[in-house]
């Protein structure tokens, strides 16, 4: 069986079963030996290789082996092999978590970076994208042979395993919905009470008996049910089997521009002027219908820099050219933005692009996601107040050898993504027109230590009438998944009387922690951030 394959009925897997009475045939072969599986130990030359392949060099995964699967059959063997062995195991797709989660006392590590093939399932009717696949690799693949595309993200190299279990968004969202909202079906290797390591296919479909796992992978993130091999998108409301229409088709051309303001007289009252009309902005304008719909920016405020230059706020955006009017809405943004903000706003002249260059070209390379980096976030229902723009103006508008690695991140949100049901899907929060996030980097041989502490103190004030953490309520929605902190489930850190589990997931905690119990009742996959089991 090709690294492809499976599936179509029940096959024998090496002592265990791929089963579903909703499981496609097996995509065409394409050809060649199969890869792996594939065994790295410590002492072989690939094992440092293994080590180093993570975006957050905070962390360093040292377990007994990495095995390298090529096929879903392999991961089966892998995990049973593990489990029999009692071995903890952990998996890895892209290697952006920015948490430890995959390698804190993991003793296997299943690296699914040759699981990586984006392919059209004739029998499914749905584009299937393999664990490893990057997202630029499955933009390019489903754009470039179908015209079509997903509403996911902007850093090019996460891969899919994580992004989309996590609920996953983007430029595209405010247009199109989340990532997750076009999952028709996951292919997911668990382990049952026995101890025995099967893999299964769930779907949409309320009727499949699998349906509440594809439910728990509608942004029930990561590493909590079991290893996803594969997804399957398509787009829920679109009937039909032509390729072309089964997902979004992005604009043809994308116009993008920036917004620029100098650290260099920029007070506490034009800073909290500039953070109060950017998300009042989005207050107004992040309706599905908006005519706005279309237009998606990331306000990045850098921490000040120490020297003659200060640095600056950035306001990069996007809006799809197609759109009529597109450059005026662009500079109507800006100008927004910009009203009673002192310096003076500089926008240099705008870019018209194809939009797969775009793609490329405005994407956060590989240079912009590895580090060591701490990341706190938190979704905005309404702009930040002036007592949390004054805490990020203390933090990051005061030169500083540690402020200046520092950054206040707030992304476009909302539009057609609040138009599904909170418990529709895994990813509760559905009223947000933000997205926060709290950065800090550092390189090799600084003190984390006090970077971090910066990082928390930073995010703790922010949240300060909360008990330092996004609780659900007020401006405020909570934090995504996809960028977890284990310091919200740390009480030196929240001191409010909400749980992690209800930052995170709110009411549908109790649902997830069920499919927990059905689906991975020894909690094999486990993690500091992972759904409980019940009890």
């Amino acid at each position: 069986m090709t690294r492809r394959g499976l599936l179509g009925g029940t096959a024998a897997l090496g002592g265990a079963a791929v089963t579903s009475s909703f499981a496609p045939a097996a995509a065409a072969s394409s050809g060649g030996p199969a890869f792996g599986p594939i065994v790295v130990r410590p002492g072989d030359a690939r094992y440092e290789d293994l080590v180093v392949r993570r975006t957050n060099q905070r962390f360093r995964p040292q377990p007994d082996y990495f095995h390298v699967p090529g096929s879903t059959e392999q991961v089966v063997a892998a995990v049973n092999e593990a489990v029999r062995a009692g071995r903890r195991v952990t998996v890895r797709s892209g290697g952006h978590c920015y948490e430890n989660f995959v390698g804190d006392g993991a003793q296997v590590v299943i690296d699914l970076c040759e699981m990586s093939e984006v392919y059209f399932d004739e029998r499914r009717g749905a584009f299937a994208i393999e664990a490893g696949a990057t997202l630029m690799q499955a933009y390019r693949t489903l754009y470039l042979g179908w015209g079509v595309t997903i509403p996911g993200g902007q850093c090019g190299g996460v891969a899919a395993g994580g992004h989309i279990a996590g609920g996953g968004y983007g430029p595209l969202s405010r247009l199109h919905g989340l990532t997750v909202d076009y999952l028709d079906a996951v292919e997911v290797v668990v382990v049952d009470r026995s101890g025995r390591a099967r893999a299964v296919v769930a779907t949409r479909d309320p009727s499949d008996p699998n349906h509440d796992l594809w439910w728990a992978h509608t942004g029930g993130g990561g590493g909590n049910f079991g290893i996803v091999t594969r997804y399957w998108m398509r787009d829920p409301n679109v009937r039909g089997r032509d390729p072309g229409k089964l997902l979004p088709r992005p604009p043809a051309s994308v116009l993008s521009g920036v917004a620029l303001w100098s650290w260099n007289g920029m007070t506490k009252e034009s800073f909290r002027r500039l953070l109060r009309n950017h998300g009042e902005w989005h207050e107004r304008h992040s309706a599905p219908d908006s005519p706005y719909a279309a237009l998606w920016g990331s306000l990045l405020i850098p921490g000040r820099q120490t020297g003659a230059d200060p640095g600056g706020i950035a306001l990069p955006t996007q809006v799809a050219a197609t759109v009529p009017g597109a450059e005026r809405l662009l500079r109507d943004y800006f100008a927004a933005v910009a009203e009673g903000v002192t310096p003076e706003v500089f926008v240099p002249p705008f870019e018209r692009m194809p939009w797969f260059q775009a793609v490329r070209t405005l994407s956060l390379g590989e240079a912009s996601e590895s580090g060591r980096y701490k990341g706190k976030s938190a979704y905005l229902r309404q702009h930040l107040t002036d007592e949390q723009a004054d805490v990020a103006y203390e933090h990051l508008g005061t030169a500083g050898e540690v402020s200046s690695t520092g950054l206040l991140w707030l992304l476009s949100y909302g539009g057609l993504v609040n138009t599904v049901r909170p418990e529709a899907t895994a990813t509760v929060e559905r009223r947000s027109v933000l997205k926060m996030i709290h950065l800090v980097t550092w390189e090799e041989g600084q003190d984390g230590a006090e970077h971090l502490e910066w990082v928390r103190r930073l995010h703790q004030r922010t949240f300060a009438a909360t008990g330092g953490v996004p609780a659900p309520g007020g401006n405020c929605g909570g934090a995504y998944i996809n960028y977890p902190d284990i310091d919200h489930a740390d009480p030196k850190w929240n001191t409010s009387d909400v749980p992690w589990s209800t930052i995170y997931y709110g009411a549908n905690y109790a649902r997830l922690q069920r499919v927990k119990a059905r689906w991975d009742p020894r909690d094999v996959f486990h993690h500091a951030l992972s759904v409980r089991l019940p009890g």
